[in-house]
This record gives structure tokens, C-alpha cells and sequence, in this order.
């Protein structure tokens, strides 16, 4: 196993690494801003780079002031290279947009409490759109969700990756709970069921839509 820092990993010149510390959903304050820019500017950190998954990654530390700057910065790790469940990526929902219809950030938080950084064959991304304009891009997620007037419709097996795939549509007219509850039979029969390092869109592509819907929708029928 690769001896790194951690909560780090390695960069282009094979010297220096990059952290990702936690922001779920995106949400930051004032003081968080306040604290990664003067923890940056003491340890003459080059580059700060927006990633996709709505998270800041402080890139080029060297190896021996990494934990001095986890423990300075004060914030939790965000899962970037692990096998794990990565991120709950979510758009503004009702609560913000004049779009919105359902609240894609309090469900969100949600599933960021349960998942992320939760042991699976595979990384996993999980997209929650609070209308049916997703821009949380929840069929490109692993796990995804928008919202309707009518509840939650419910996507799994997305992938935006070098081979991407639109995710399935395996239920709909969900509430809140129910989301969360089939997230877990989601996560569970792949979990058990996924080859290592097989991610949720090739699994799907192995088994078969109508085969993994069998087995996790008994969970709400």
C-alpha cells in the first residue's frame, strides 16, 4: 500500500500532494473561507482548484507539513481516492432556487451523513437534484435523485467517467425517508454483490437493470 500523508495523495511531480478537505454539498461560511485562506498563505500553498464534486483541493503540500495543515484547517477529509463513497454533490434545491421544487440540500446532508466515506467495491458519487433540470447531474451519478412535485424520483448505476453512462430510473413518487431507506438497499446489494474495483455502472451493465431492481425495490413495494 502507498505510504502517504493523510487524507492526501500524490501529484504530477511525484514530490508534493493534494487534500481535499470535506465541504458537503458545497456549503461553505465565511470563516471556513477565511481560515483555508490564511492556513494557504502560511504554508505558501500554490494552487486551490474548484473540483467538480463542489469541494476545494489545497494541491502541491509537501508530504511533512500536511498534517500541520489538516490540523490547522480544522475540517474533516473528503474522500478523493479511496474506495469508498465519495460525495454527496447537490444543487440549491427549493430552499434557494426559484426552480426548485424539492429540498435537494436537506436530503443531501442526509445521505452525506450516512455514505460518505462508507467501504464499497468501488468509488461512488451521489447526485441530488431539487427539480427535474438536474443540475446536480444525478443520471451521472452512482446513486441519484430529483425532484418532482410528486416526490423523489430515484436513479442508480450513472457514470460521467471515461465510459459514461446515463443511470436507470428505478423508482418514482418517493418522500424523503423513502429515498434514504432504498439508497441503503442500493448501496447494500451492491456492496455484496459488485467485483472489486467494479463500479456502479458496469455493474449494472453485468446484471442487468431488471435484476438489481428485483432485489433492492422489495425494500419499499
Amino acid at each position: 500500500m502507498e505510504d502517504r500523508p493523510r487524507g492526501a495523495f500524490i501529484q504530477r511531480d511525484k514530490k508534493t500532494y493534494a487534500i481535499v478537505p470535506r465541504t458537503p454539498m458545497g456549503l461553505v461560511t465565511p470563516d471556513i473561507l477565511e481560515n483555508i485562506a490564511r492556513v494557504v498563505r502560511k504554508h505558501n500553498i500554490p494552487v486551490i482548484k474548484i473540483t467538480s464534486a463542489q469541494r476545494m483541493a489545497l494541491v502541491g503540500l509537501r508530504p511533512e507539513i500536511v498534517e500541520q495543515v489538516w490540523e490547522e484547517l480544522g475540517m474533516n477529509v473528503g474522500p478523493a481516492v479511496e474506495i469508498c463513497v465519495h460525495y454527496v454533490q447537490a444543487c440549491p434545491g427549493n430552499a434557494l432556487c426559484k426552480f426548485g421544487i424539492q429540498d435537494s440540500l436537506g436530503l443531501g446532508a442526509k445521505l452525506e451523513k450516512i455514505f460518505v466515506g462508507t467501504d464499497i467495491p468501488a468509488k461512488a458519487k451521489i447526485g441530488i437534484s431539487g427539480c427535474p433540470f438536474n443540475c446536480g447531474e444525478s443520471y451521472l451519478r452512482d446513486f441519484g435523485a430529483f425532484g418532482k412535485k410528486s416526490g423523489w424520483t430515484v436513479i442508480f448505476g450513472g457514470n460521467s467517467g471515461g465510459k459514461p453512462r446515463i443511470g436507470d430510473v428505478i423508482a418514482e413518487k418517493l418522500n424523503e425517508e423513502e429515498v434514504i431507506e432504498l439508497a441503503k438497499k442500493c448501496f447494500n446489494y451492491y456492496g455484496a454483490n459488485a467485483k472489486k474495483k467494479e463500479r456502479t455502472a458496469r455493474f449494472i451493465e453485468r446484471i442487468g437493470i431488471d435484476e438489481f431492481k428485483n432485489n433492492v425495490l422489495e425494500v419499499i413495494v
